[in-house]
């Protein structure tokens, strides 16, 4: 299969002979990336023809401009430079197109328009529901989605599956897809896996990097359909079943009820969604391996015995002071709405289990102290190699060894102390890159609240808004909670900054600092210069 789309997408020599075709990475990957998230429109559009709903035709169409875009992009492009500058660039500019390009599909079916709106309002809320959905946010501005079983809903069953399926196509990357589907980039796909992947380090799972991202979207499908069986047999109906499937194992959150999964009020259901945001949450190549091979790989790997220790800790102070507060009335309702949140948090999914505003599941009522739980667990996020954001596991483990060392060095001088998760040695470098990262977010986290606090929002949701949109995480605090919408809380010049940053926290900030660099480059060179004499 990947032989014959491999000749179908080689370039015939009456379109643009290999020697006229246009040096371009960016174009060539960001063409590619079209190609594949097209036929998702075509499915949506079916699924909108099927059910109710009557923006089929426009989804279609939509589809068709993302193959006939991707189609000319790539055919008269090819790679250029593969610097690592090169790559990085690339990668980022092609999510920012396919995210950009994502919010058409909202635009034509009306989804966002409402009375005493502006055009330009409409144009930025469905940017920022596809940013979302393809970062894996799971932050939202829909305010009109169905009841369960409402039998006029305002918002299409294809429009809908398309928000979903843009959560589910971010999960695992659609450069990595590209990547599986098209095995012609040889040697060069590791870099494009590696600036694409989750994590300070893209996984190996075998010599040639198609086939590690084949592998790796083949347990992300499989754990997609087994999240599906099991929300199915939990009670929910098929197409609902398959819709939170994906935005599930995509640590994604997006959900087709305004109550998230609290709308189905089952103790079943939110089991299941829990036990998925896990498996989302953990790194995939470890499922690999396991399926594979290697039956004890869980308990062997640090990174994943630190997260579950992490999630358990939480889950434990949470539902105390649930108890000990007064917030929940009777240790079962605490048990299950502080299980349920921290590790929807926990994982950067950000599902609800709140039946309503004012339920115990609306964590925005709860005390401080639960709260700046879920904040930290928001900061961290999952493993990394997961589909879940934030800061990732085992940037905070390299952290605490670079603490430790500082403070033996601190003592003895000229002790030689080896950076050590357990028995294993991390290289210089990859310490040098932690510390980098976590300051260039630390200092992004700053200057956001100082613009978006200057725009006029309230602290305490532009605090969890900022941290949750660069870690991906969903819900905030405050008007922004588990129960609203992100344009209760912000206005439309914050939203926008808090799209900037959800596509900064999916490609690991280093992309998208990256992507700047060629053309400041470019025009510092078109500057003009002074001489001296």
């Amino acid at each position: 299969m990947t032989d014959a789309l491999e000749r179908a997408l080689s370039p015939p020599s009456a379109f643009a002979p290999r020697s006229r075709r246009v040096p371009s990475t960016v174009a060539h990957i960001s063409g590619l990336a079209l190609l594949v998230v097209a036929p998702g429109l075509a499915v949506s559009a079916l699924v909108e023809a099927l059910g109710y709903g009557d923006s089929a035709l426009e989804l279609l169409l939509c589809g068709v401009f993302f193959a006939g875009l991707g189609w000319v992009m790539y055919r008269a492009t090819e790679l250029g430079d593969l610097t690592p500058r090169t790559v990085f660039a690339s990668v980022a500019w092609s999510w920012f197109l396919v995210s950009i390009l994502g919010a058409l599909p909202f635009v034509v079916a009306g989804t966002f328009a409402r009375e005493g709106v502006t055009v330009w309002v409409e144009l930025a809320d469905a940017l920022f529901e596809s940013v979302s959905g393809y970062s894996c946010t799971g932050s939202t501005v829909l305010t009109n989605l169905p009841d369960l079983g409402d039998p006029d809903p305002e918002v299409g069953q294809g429009v809908l599956f398309y928000r979903q399926l843009t959560q589910w196509y971010g999960g695992m990357g659609f450069v990595q897809l590209v990547v599986a589907v098209l095995p012609a980039l040889g040697t060069r796909a590791l870099g494009f896996m590696g600036a694409e992947a989750p994590g300070p380090t893209a996984e190996r799972l075998s010599p040639r990097a198609a086939d590690t991202a084949r592998r790796l979207w083949y347990v992300y499908s499989g754990v997609t359909a087994a999240i599906a069986i099991g929300f199915w047999g939990a009670g929910m109906s098929w197409f609902d079943s398959i819709a939170h499937a994906m935005t599930t194992s995509a640590t994604g959150g997006f959900a087709l009820y305004n109550d998230s999964i609290g709308e189905f009020d089952s103790i079943p259901i939110e089991v299941v969604a829990q036990v998925g945001m896990l498996v989302g949450g953990t790194n995939y190549a470890l499922h690999y391996l396991f399926l594979a091979r290697d039956r004890r790989v869980y308990g062997k790997d640090h990174e994943f015995r630190a997260f579950l220790v992490i999630l358990a800790a939480a889950t434990v102070a949470v539902t105390a002071m649930l108890t000990a507060l007064g917030t929940v009335d009777d240790l079962g309702t605490a048990i299950r709405v502080g299980t349920f949140n921290v590790v929807s948090l926990g994982t950067s999914t950000g599902f609800g289990n709140a039946q309503g505003a004012g339920s115990p599941g609306d964590f925005v009522l709860w005390a401080a102290s639960p709260l700046i739980i879920l904040l930290i667990l928001m900061a961290i996020g999952g493993m990394s190699g997961s589909t879940a954001g934030g800061l990732k596991v085992i940037r905070l483990r390299v952290l605490a060894s670079l603490v430790k060392r500082f403070v033996v060095n601190s003592r003895q001088p000229r002790a030689i102390v080896p950076l050590k998760l357990g028995r294993e040695v991390i290289p210089e470098h990859v310490g040098r890159q932690i510390g980098t990262f976590i300051m260039a977010y630390l200092a992004i986290v700053v200057g956001s609240l100082l613009a978006i606090t200057a725009l006029g929002s309230d602290l305490e949701p532009t605090i969890a808004g900022v941290v949750g949109s660069l870690g991906n995480m969903g819900p905030a605090f405050g008007e922004a909670g588990p129960t609203s919408t992100f344009q209760a809380a912000f206005s439309t010049p914050s939203r926008l900054i808090l799209a900037f940053l959800m596509l900064a926290g999916r490609l690991e900030l280093f992309a998208v600092l990256l992507m700047f660099a060629a053309p400041t480059r470019r025009a510092l060179s078109l500057a003009p210069r002074k001489r001296v004499r």
